[in-house]
């Protein structure tokens, strides 16, 4: 079996409101990938001006900081074989609109409302994954997932914990 690769994924803060979006996200990341990590936070406005940093300047960064600190965002650490491909396949592109048309049956144009109100975050590469995973599980260890836990959750048994919203080793 191959190795798995890692990415981010957040829920915005509009989807995570909507009990109907969140649900449906929710089984499709439980059920295409090992969740390894999730949290629900509230980014202030510093924090999500800090995560978005590469976006400063640009004419949407205040919208796109102020929406992303307007309420509560799941993150999920996600793996799969090709966890960052898999992920932005399913989210679909990036403007809601487009979406609508190319991948009507994408997420974002299932739940998108606009271009920043776009459900969700997916990384674009292990760098930005590493980097993002870094930002919100400062914890986390990438020696010991590379290490220990990938090959654990790999080749299993694991179950998936329904509280903590995350796949576990089976004991």
């Amino acid at each position: 079996m191959e190795k798995l690769q890692l990415t981010l994924a957040i829920i915005k803060p509009h989807a995570v409101k909507n009990p109907v979006a969140v649900s449906y996200i929710r089984n499709v990341i439980k059920n295409k990938f090992v969740v390894v990590r999730t949290r629900r936070i509230i980014l202030d406005t510093k924090e999500a001006g800090d995560f978005y940093q590469e976006h400063e300047g640009k004419f949407f960064f205040n919208r796109l900081v102020t929406f992303m600190a307007s309420g509560y965002i799941d993150l999920h650490v996600i793996a799969h074989k090709n966890a960052i491909e898999l992920w932005r396949k399913m989210l679909g592109p990036t403007k809601v609109y487009k979406a609508q048309f190319q991948e009507p049956y994408s997420l974002r144009s299932m739940f998108g409302i606009s271009d920043t109100r776009n459900v969700a975050h997916g990384s674009d590469s292990t760098v930005s994954a590493e980097r993002e995973i870094k930002f919100f599980f400062p914890d986390f260890s990438f020696y010991e997932w590379h290490n220990n836990d990938e090959i654990r959750f790999r080749t299993g048994p694991i179950i998936f914990n329904k509280y903590l919203f995350q796949h576990v080793r089976k004991l």
